[in-house]
């Protein structure tokens, strides 16, 4: 078994292994052939190359991460997403859980506050021939109104309460996959949704460790781990 094809079977493994909390004992087939499709590797430093596809979060520069895939293919699954939602993404990171995305929705909107890794994520996913994928460098707090509403959020960074600004955009119907949390240990994978008469509801699906969901002034500073 190639390295791809073990972490996919390593995701598979810990998606069974959590189902008692999240639900989800299978990914979704959709899911799964985005994850074979989408070159992990494209996304990391060279050096990190090797590692790529090892099912745990790698360093990408600036102080961050590229995400667990595990963690990559639970967010996006707990999304249920259609091929022709639109999906805004908060926290671009290296672009490797936008490139996810856009293999299984219409267009992608993903806000990164660190310039370089905007610019960095924005030529990996030209490479990648990510051509639903636009990114934008700003404070993913504040969402992207100009294009909503969107079907799906996804935000990869934890948040001390759910910003306004997101669920405003969320479309009724729609379903938002966010970490919630003040300190790392004290944090929830939480799944929101959205009623058609916009009523919302939350469910805590799991307990993760992400940084703080950084502000522009702030990332100006040393950039926090992702």
């Amino acid at each position: 078994m190639d390295a791809h094809r073990e972490m996919i079977a390593e995701i598979e493994a810990e998606a069974a292994a959590t189902a008692y909390s999240t639900g989800r004992k299978k990914l979704s087939p959709p899911v799964l052939a985005a994850l074979a499709k989408v070159r992990r590797e494209a996304f990391v430093s060279g050096s990190e190359a090797p590692y790529a596809y090892a099912n745990s979060p790698l360093p990408i520069g600036h102080g961050q991460t590229i995400s667990q895939p595990f963690i990559v293919a639970l967010m996006t699954e707990l999304l249920d997403l259609a091929p022709g939602d639109t999906v805004l993404e908060v926290g671009t990171g290296s672009g490797y859980q936008a490139a996810i995305l856009a293999e299984l929705v219409r267009q992608v909107y993903t806000i990164e506050v660190i310039p370089e890794l905007a610019a960095g994520a924005r030529a990996a996913l030209a490479r990648e021939s990510c051509t639903n994928v636009e990114v934008r460098c700003g404070d993913g707090a504040l969402g992207w109104p100009e294009h909503a509403p969107f079907d799906a959020i996804i935000v990869t960074a934890a948040a001390r309460a759910i910003p306004d600004a997101l669920i405003e955009q969320l479309r009724p119907g729609g379903r938002m996959i966010i970490p919630v949390g003040r300190g790392v240990f004290e944090q929830s994978l939480v799944l929101l949704e959205k009623g058609a008469d916009g009523e919302v509801t939350t469910r805590d699906v799991l307990s993760v460790a992400f940084v703080p969901l950084t502000h522009p002034r702030r990332a100006a500073g040393a950039a926090p781990r992702r």
